[in-house]
């Protein structure tokens, strides 16, 4: 169905049942109060959105903005001019946890101070009831919270805050599930950048690897029908995308929960056929889902980029069986060794913890040669810290803080000796760049991503923003390029 014209609903009927059409009704009803705020105050009500943790609270964060956009309110350039503040939370580790704590302590100051906000908490951390707890006792400022499960309904959770300061009352809004097998299609969304977008193509995850709180706060695997995921991508490159990051937990497993099943291949087959659609990406790709079907599509595509996320976590076979994840060191090495058979020019990257539990020097070791034999492009890696809900945190042999900071700074040094070796590589070579903004630093040079996802600065402007254009590398400089732009060819 198309997106509903707020026009045409008759607020003096009861909402309807079915969605959306019960999330535009309520839009259309916030709506009244953003049109009232503007009349007495001569602008509209603000609103500022914080993100916390990956690139799936950011793609809800986008649905978020684009309902507020919808109802009327403006984006305020920071929170201090906000009039609607609104943290989506990660709680990956707990660190993350205590960031909010202390963003909300600075919120309950203002709040005490007489000025009229409104706050809201949503995302994986209000997953956790202990949180909400807190949350009820120390933080009673807060007007709404909600969870993963329910992004849609913010304008209807906005109602029944706002009918509730008409009346001059203040009751905490709280509206988490569980869990749930709902998919609410044709909402409004509002994209951080127009010629590019992430796309869920599913969500929650499976997997339960034992440091892990995802499956507990996000849910079981669930996944759109492949008709709604290529109709969205249809409209957002009728909008002007040419890039779209297909989103998931386990993008490897998308479709296997479907009425009528689909490999996540056959999904990407069917994105390929998409007209005006220049780039497609993906993550995350567990590795024990990796299939010879997947390395197939990538190899012979000519929209998907040649970069993989794929997580590995540890080298050691050991650690690995004890992080429930499902293969082996050598089985890894067995999927990158098809991975750059297919395709020798494919950037890896992935995700390394390290000190997890009962890692011992062989363990690391045995991550540290993973490393240099794959060779990856770049790596986010972590020092493991517990995280209470998992059956990590209860593990005995916790690695002493002195020796995990010691083997994080070898394991630092190792990705960026590869990671840099092979960015050399492609020092000279002519490569297709989608420019993404003017360089912060220096206005002259534009900023833009090759396939691979690498950076490049190069002498540009603004109108080249969005476009795919062809740059010479001319100068690596470990993580990035300088190049020039080439014309005419």
């Amino acid at each position: 169905m198309d997106k509903i014209n707020l026009d045409t609903i008759d607020l003096s009927q009861n909402p309807p049942a079915e969605e959306p059409g019960r999330q535009y009704y309520f839009m259309a009803k916030c709506r009244k109060y953003t049109e009232t705020f503007e009349k007495k105050n001569g602008h509209r009500p603000a609103f500022f959105i914080q993100t916390f943790g990956c690139q799936m609270n950011a793609r809800d964060s986008e649905k978020i903005r684009g309902i507020l956009t919808v109802i009327g309110f403006e984006e305020a350039v920071s929170e201090e001019t906000a009039d609607f503040i609104l943290y989506n939370t990660c709680t990956v580790r707990e660190n993350a946890n205590l960031k909010v704590y202390g963003r909300l302590g600075k919120l309950k100051h203002r709040k005490e101070q007489g000025q009229e906000l409104m706050v809201a908490l949503c995302g994986c951390m209000m997953q956790e009831p202990e949180v909400v707890e807190k949350l009820k006792t120390s933080y009673r400022f807060i007007d709404i919270i909600f969870g993963t499960h329910n992004i849609f309904k913010l304008a209807e959770l906005l109602d029944s805050c706002l009918a509730q300061k008409e009346l001059s009352k203040h009751e905490m809004i709280i509206d988490i599930w569980k869990d749930t097998d709902l998919i609410v299609e044709d909402l409004p969304d509002s994209r951080k950048y127009p010629f590019k977008s992430g796309v869920n193509i599913m969500f929650g995850c499976n997997n339960f690897c034992s440091y892990c709180i995802v499956p507990y706060v996000r849910g079981r695997e669930r996944s759109r029908q492949p008709e709604d995921i290529i109709r969205e991508i249809r409209r957002q490159v009728k909008d002007g995308v040419k890039e779209v990051m297909l989103l998931g937990q386990n993008v490897n497993s998308y479709g296997k929960n479907l009425e009528q099943p689909i490999t996540f291949a056959g999904l990407l087959r069917q994105v390929e056929k998409i007209e005006g659609l220049e780039r497609i990406r993906f993550m995350t790709s567990h590795p024990k889902d990796l299939s010879d079907e997947l390395i197939e599509v990538m190899a012979n595509s000519k929209k998907i980029c040649r970069h993989l996320h794929l997580p590995v976590q540890s080298g050691s076979s050991r650690l690995l069986k004890i992080m429930n994840r499902h293969y082996t060191k050598e089985q890894y090495l067995q999927l990158v060794e098809k991975l750059r058979n297919a395709m020798p020019d494919i950037a890896l990257t992935s995700d390394i913890i390290v000190g997890f539990p009962g890692e011992t020097e062989e363990d690391f070791e045995e991550t540290l040669d993973l490393v240099r034999r794959v060779g990856y492009s770049s790596a986010f890696t972590f020092i493991y810290s517990k995280r209470t809900g998992t059956p990590a945190a209860a593990m005995k042999e916790q690695v002493p803080e002195d020796v995990v900071k010691e083997r994080f700074d070898r394991l630092l040094n190792a990705v960026q000796e590869q990671a840099s070796a092979f960015a050399k590589k492609a020092e000279g070579t002519i490569r297709e760049v989608l420019v993404e903004e003017v360089n912060s630093h220096d206005p002259s040079l534009v900023t833009g991503r090759l396939g691979n996802n690498m950076l490049v600065h190069f002498p540009g402007c603004a109108a080249e923003v969005g476009k795919l254009v062809t740059v010479k590398l001319e100068e690596c400089k470990g993580f990035y390029y300088y190049g020039h732009e080439l014309t005419g060819v």
